[in-house]
């Protein structure tokens, strides 16, 4: 693989916006690393798939590693393992605040410790770009919704969103959100009497190539960090 061409690693990349993320990399020309819990399924060469658990500790060094080893170089990361789990907040369990927080919030650092790291150790051409997946929830909670662990590990990628933009905004490393409302995936993939799409102001569900619209703007947009998107058809506007 050239040292030219540019690399991405995308987490959750077996999930609906995950995959759909890896082809959207892929036909920007970047080579791809697909990381999920199982490795996802690619017979591109381009694409390099390694099964990991983002919430193991060693997990983002292997990644990474593993990156550096097949392609030589990490320029893009965005964070899209995430769970969502909606229970009257004093129903959570212990396993359920493990398990969120785990994948959120433990999955967000240990993969972007690693990614940076690797990105900051190329001085001179070195710099590249940390997409994280939020909610709209951590801003524009809903009565109709029980997600408190959604807001409480959503909303720390926002504000670390600001603190890595500000933090390493003069070594090239950018770092952005993507906030979204009720996209069309395997977890939502209808809308039984229209219920999700009343939530948004624009009356309609999200749909993947939304979310990969915004992506690859802030993708393509070398001026803009610490920018916390919203794609979620008006929510964080108001009702």
């Amino acid at each position: 693989m050239g040292s030219g061409q540019k690399v991405a690693i995308i987490t959750g990349a077996s999930g609906g916006i995950g995959g759909a993320l890896v082809a959207a990399y892929r036909g920007l020309g970047y080579a791809v690393t697909a990381t999920d819990r199982a490795a996802p399924v690619s017979g591109d060469s381009g694409v390099l798939s390694v099964a990991a658990d983002v919430t193991e500790a060693g997990a983002g060094d292997r990644v990474v590693g593993a990156t550096l080893e097949r392609f030589g170089r990490v320029d893009t990361l965005v964070n899209g393992a995430g769970v969502f789990v909606s229970k009257p907040f004093v129903e959570y369990t212990d396993e359920d605040f493990e398990l969120v927080v785990g994948v959120n919030v433990r999955g967000f650092f240990e993969v972007t410790r690693s990614v940076i790291a690797a990105m900051i150790s190329r001085e001179g051409e070195g710099g590249g770009h940390v997409v994280n997946i939020s909610s709209t929830l951590v801003e524009n909670a809903d009565a109709a919704v029980s997600g408190a662990l959604t807001s409480l590990t959503k909303g720390g990628l926002n504000g670390v969103t600001k603190s890595l933009a500000i933090e390493y905004a003069t070594r090239g490393v950018r770092v952005n959100a993507v906030s979204l409302g009720v996209i069309r995936t395997p977890m939502h993939p209808t809308d039984p009497g229209g219920f999700q799409a009343a939530r948004h102001p624009v009356g309609r569900m999200g749909e993947v190539d939304d979310v990969l619209r915004a992506v690859l703007y802030l993708e393509q947009a070398p001026f803009v960090t610490g920018e916390i998107s919203h794609v979620d058809g008006g929510q964080s506007a108001g009702h």
